[in-house]
C-alpha cells in the first residue's frame, strides 16, 4: 500500500482499478514545403473537423451538465476562428515553406508561453490550457492519429492523468468513471468545476510520480481529505468501504434539511442562498432548500450570446428567476464583464492584468449604454418578485453613488411610462480592500454588502489563487482576511445593515463556525452546499462562536492557528 497527497477537488471516495487516460503520439518532423497552398488547405480542412466535434461535445455537455459547463467548448471554437490566431500560422507556414503541423505548434507555443508568464490570474491560465487542448485536437487530424475517447470507458475505473482537458473530462460517463487523479489543476480549474457538476470524486495537484500507478491497480481516490491509496491493503480497503458507506448515508440524511430554516442550536437565524448564473442552476438551488438567491452571476448570459443581450431578453430571464423563487430573495450582480472575461463583441484591449484593469463596474459606467440597458430590464422584473440589485469590484463611495444616479434615473424614467417597478435594495459587492475599509462609510449609502472573499482573499495577500508557486498565500482563515470580514461585517452591524457573503469562503465548513460568530447574516453558496451547511449549522451555537470568532481575530497569527482553534470549538459545541 502506498499513500499520496494531493488537492481535494470534488467530494466523494472512489475505489475502483487505475485506467491511465495517455495522449497519443502527436509528434512529427518539422519539413520544408514546396506547395504552402496544399499546406493551408490541410491545416483549414483539420480545423473544420475539429470546430464539428467541438460542437458536438459543447451540445452534449450543455444537455447533460448545464450552460455554464459547457462555455468552455465555445471558447475553444472561438480559439479555432480567431482570425489572428489563423493568420499567424498561414503566415508562418507561407513565409517559412513548412508544413502545416510545424506552424500549428509553433504559433500555439508561442501564446502558450506568454500566457503562462502572466502568473497573475486564472483566466489567463485557463486560456493557456485552452490552447493546448485544442491545438492537441487539430494535430491529431492533421496526423491521422485518434485522440484517447474517454467516452469508450466501458468498466469502472479511477481516471489517472497527468492533466485533464475540459474536452476529456466532458466525455467521462459517470456510471463508469467512480474517481479522477490528477497532478495538474486545482479546485478552479475547469475539470475540478465539471467533476463536482458530475459528483465524481477528485483528487488535483497529485503530490507523487504518476508512474508509479498502474494500469489495473486497484486505487482508492479521498475527494473529501485528498488522499490517494494505491494497493491498498484489505484492512485499508474495508476501512475505506465503511467510509463510503458513511458518506453516502450522511448525503442521504442531508435530504431531510430541504424544507428546515436555517436555524442555530440557540434560534440565530442567517439565511443559506445559493450562488447561481443561469437558469438550469436555478434548479439545483430550488431542490437544495435555497432560501435564497444571493448571487445570480448575469455575465453568464453576455457570455451566452453573440452579440450585447436585448433588454427583452435579459427582463424575461430576471422575471423567470424571481418568479419560481416566489417571493424569495434574488440579488442580480450587474455584469461583471471585461478583463478577465472577455467578450469578443465588445472589442476590448488585451490587459497584462485584467483583475485589476476594466472590468465589472469600471465597464458599466464608462458604457452606460450597455449598464443602462440592463438596469432597465432588472428594474422591470423587480414587478414580478423579490429582487435586489448589488455592483461588483466597487472601490469608491463615488463609484457606488454614480452607478445608484444612473439607476434612479432609469427607474425614473419607467415610472414616468407607466411601467411597474418593484421596491429594489441596491447594494454593493466588497471585494476591494478599499472598499472593506470604508465599510463604515458604505453603510451609509447602500441596502446591504455583500462580501465577494475570492477577489478580496487573493487583493489582500497579493497571490493568484491559481498560481500554483504563490498557491500557500491563498488563505481564507489568514488572521489577516478575518480580521478585514470582521471589520465589514460589524461596520454593517453598527449601522444595521444586512451583511452577507457571497464567496467560496461562505460555504466552507472550516469558516462556517467563525462567520457563525462573527453574525453573518446571509451565507451564499454553491447549491450543492447548502444542506450540509444548513446541518452544520443546527448543531452551533452562536454564542459559542462569538468566542471563536474572537480568538480567531485576536489570537492567532497563522491559518494553522485559527484552524486549531476551530477544531476545539466543534469539538466542545
Amino acid at each position: 500500500m502506498t499513500m499520496f497527497k494531493g488537492i481535494a477537488a470534488s467530494d466523494g471516495i472512489a475505489i475502483a482499478s487505475a485506467f491511465r487516460l495517455t495522449d497519443p503520439n502527436l509528434s512529427f518532423d518539422k519539413k520544408t514545403v514546396d506547395d504552402s497552398d496544399h499546406e493551408m488547405s490541410r491545416l483549414h480542412r483539420a480545423i473544420d473537423i475539429s470546430k464539428q466535434e467541438l460542437r458536438t461535445i459543447q451540445q452534449r455537455t450543455l444537455k447533460d451538465l448545464g450552460i455554464h459547463e459547457s462555455e468552455v467548448f465555445k471558447a475553444h471554437i472561438a480559439i479555432l476562428s480567431d482570425p489572428e490566431f489563423l493568420k499567424r500560422i498561414e503566415n508562418t507556414i507561407s513565409s517559412q515553406r513548412v508544413n502545416a503541423e510545424y506552424a500549428l505548434k509553433t504559433v500555439s507555443d508561442g501564446y502558450v508561453k506568454i500566457f503562462n508568464s502572466m502568473t497573475d490570474n486564472d483566466y489567463i491560465k485557463q486560456r493557456s490550457t485552452d490552447i493546448n487542448d485544442v491545438t492537441k485536437r487539430v494535430l491529431s487530424h492533421l496526423l491521422g492519429v485518434k485522440l484517447t475517447d474517454p467516452a469508450l470507458i466501458d468498466h469502472q475505473v479511477v481516471v489517472i492523468a497527468h492533466d485533464l482537458t475540459p474536452s476529456d473530462t466532458a466525455q467521462f460517463v459517470p456510471n463508469y468513471v467512480k474517481g479522477i487523479v490528477s497532478d495538474m489543476g486545482g479546485r478552479t480549474s475547469h475539470s475540478a468545476i465539471m467533476s463536482r457538476s458530475m459528483e465524481i470524486p477528485a483528487v488535483v495537484g497529485f503530490q507523487g510520480d504518476l508512474a508509479d500507478i498502474h494500469n489495473g491497480d486497484e486505487v482508492i481516490v479521498d475527494g473529501l481529505t485528498g488522499n490517494v491509496i494505491v494497493r491498498p491493503t484489505p484492512e485499508e480497503k474495508h476501512r475505506y468501504q465503511a467510509k463510503i458507506r458513511d458518506f453516502q448515508a450522511r448525503t442521504s440524511q442531508l435530504a431531510a434539511f430541504k424544507d428546515e430554516a436555517t436555524t442555530s442550536s440557540d434560534g440565530k437565524h442567517p439565511i443559506l442562498a445559493a450562488n447561481i448564473g443561469t437558469l438550469d442552476d436555478l434548479q439545483a438551488a430550488i431542490e437544495n432548500g435555497a432560501e435564497g438567491i444571493g448571487l445570480f452571476r448575469t455575465e453568464f448570459i453576455y457570455m451566452d450570446s453573440e452579440s450585447l443581450p436585448t433588454e427583452e431578453s435579459q427582463f424575461n430571464i430576471y422575471k423567470t428567476v424571481v418568479q419560481k423563487m416566489a417571493g424569495k430573495p434574488v440579488i442580480f450582480r450587474t455584469a461583471d464583464i471585461g478583463g478577465d472575461k472577455d467578450l469578443p463583441y465588445l472589442h476590448t484591449p488585451h490587459e497584462a492584468n485584467p483583475f485589476l484593469g476594466y472590468r465589472a463596474i469600471r465597464m458599466s459606467l464608462d458604457q452606460p449604454d450597455i449598464f443602462r440597458t440592463q438596469l432597465r430590464a432588472l428594474l422591470r422584473a423587480s414587478a414580478y418578485g423579490n429582487l435586489s440589485i448589488m455592483f461588483p469590484m466597487i472601490a469608491t463611495t463615488i463609484e457606488f453613488q454614480h452607478a445608484k444616479r444612473i439607476f434612479e434615473d432609469e427607474r425614473q424614467k419607467l415610472l414616468e411610462k407607466g411601467v411597474a417597478v418593484g421596491d429594489i435594495k441596491l447594494g454593493i459587492m466588497v471585494e476591494v480592500p478599499a472598499a472593506a475599509i470604508l465599510a463604515d462609510q458604505f453603510t451609509n449609502l447602500v441596502d446591504f454588502i455583500s462580501i465577494g472573499t475570492n477577489d478580496l482573499i487573493q487583493y489582500v495577500m497579493a497571490a493568484d489563487r491559481g498560481n500554483r508557486r504563490v498557491s500557500y498565500l491563498y488563505q481564507p482563515y489568514n488572521p489577516a482576511i478575518l480580521r478585514l470580514i470582521k471589520h465589514v461585517i460589524d461596520a454593517c452591524h453598527e449601522n444595521q445593515t444586512p451583511a452577507y457573503m457571497c464567496g467560496e469562503m461562505a460555504g466552507d465548513q472550516k469558516a462556517i463556525p467563525i462567520l457563525v460568530g462573527m453574525g453573518l447574516n446571509e451565507f451564499s453558496m454553491s447549491a450543492t452546499s447548502i444542506l450540509k451547511s444548513r446541518a452544520l449549522i443546527k448543531e452551533l451555537d452562536s454564542r459559542e462562536m462569538v468566542t471563536l470568532a474572537n480568538k480567531t481575530v485576536s489570537m492567532a497569527s497563522t491559518s494553522q492557528e485559527v484552524l486549531k482553534y476551530v477544531h476545539q470549538a466543534l469539538d466542545e459545541s
